[in-house]
């Protein structure tokens, strides 16, 4: 399909393309007689305007660059449901890049987003340990980002965060109250910032319910569903006792469970499972899973505004927002109702 441009529609009326571009932006020193011409010449030949050049000629191209770790669970659409909400009504459109839990592809799209000249990028990353340089030096080319979830610890810059400490903290303390003692945590990749945090609302809910951390019940896994699914046969095979799964994620936690339960194990009667992530995904297994349910739709509001504000002024004050998170307790947790 041939598209017209300004250079077919001078050709036409032998215009200069200078004269007809002035006459399409409605130029005051452009003849009026010129401007119907031109206006009658573009719409005979099927011309419409091309909205990146017209935008670049004013320095910006208003499109957002969106980078997600993974497109596998539904957590980075609704995530980016509730971006897009915010900046269509601004007329902004988005960009998707996925990274496949990759940092070197990850660095490949913050490079390809460069070349396609966004007004800003939203990010959640594979790794908080790096692609740290790539960060610094967009941020220092006035780059305006916000990181929404999986952070760049240390790094002062505007994010969108829930409480993965406070949160795993009564997560665990709900399990202990349920009567599990023995409480497996399947510890999420080591640079994954969140997992550090999870990890660490898991040992001091222990610690205050005088249960002894054992390095044998916090296993470090991946982010799959196959990686849940070994860890609980690891855990079978080394004949470590337990009562209880805390899942990093969603996904580990239900490849868990149903091995589990493909070995005979009664959930929650054997063992309970809970998790963190609180996508559909927790609703349509059986039994139902206990989870940590972020507000991932107004995440997504959250970060448009904060990336909004950078491009007006991508030297505005870096922000912080905390959002609460649901612990809806489910069917596979739930010991005493189970008995």
């Amino acid at each position: 399909m041939k598209h017209i441009t300004i250079k077919d529609i001078a050709r036409q009326l032998s215009l200069s393309v200078s004269t007809v571009s002035r006459a399409l932006m409605n130029d005051k020193n452009i003849r009026k007689e010129t401007k119907e011409k031109v206006l009658e010449t573009a719409k005979a030949l099927g011309y419409k305007p091309n909205p990146v050049a017209i935008n670049l000629k004013y320095g910006h191209t208003n499109t957002v660059g969106v980078i997600v770790p993974e497109m596998v669970t539904p957590f980075a659409s609704q995530v980016i449901n509730g971006i897009q909400s915010i900046l269509y009504a601004n007329g902004i459109k988005v960009i998707i890049a996925e990274s496949g839990e990759d940092s070197s592809k990850e660095s490949e799209n913050l490079k390809m987003m460069e070349r396609f000249m966004v007004d800003g990028i939203i990010i959640c990353l594979c790794s908080y340990k790096k692609n740290k340089d790539e960060y610094n030096r967009l941020q220092k080319s006035e780059m305006p980002m916000v990181f929404y979830d999986r952070i760049p610890h240390g790094m002062n810059v505007s994010q969108v965060i829930v409480d993965d400490y406070l949160k795993a903290f009564f997560l665990v303390e709900h399990l202990i109250r349920e009567g599990c003692k023995r409480i497996v945590h399947l510890q999420g990749p080591d640079d994954v910032y969140n997992s550090i945090e999870r990890a660490r609302g898991y040992k001091d809910a222990l610690s205050k319910f005088n249960i002894p951390f054992e390095k044998e019940m916090m296993l470090k896994t991946g982010l799959t569903f196959e990686d849940g699914e070994n860890a609980a046969n690891i855990l079978i095979e080394k004949g470590v006792h337990f009562d209880a799964v805390f899942a990093f994620t969603d996904t580990l936690a239900i490849g868990a469970m149903n091995r589990l339960r493909d070995l005979n194990k009664k959930i929650p009667e054997e063992v309970a499972i809970a998790s963190f992530s609180g996508t559909v995904l927790s609703t349509i297994v059986y039994p139902q899973l206990t989870t940590v349910e972020p507000p991932l739709f107004q995440m997504g509001k959250e970060a448009a505004e904060l990336i909004l504000e950078k491009i007006k002024n991508p030297l505005s004050p870096n922000r912080f927002i905390v959002l609460d998170a649901e612990i809806q307790l489910r069917a596979s947790s739930m010991k005493k109702s189970s008995q």
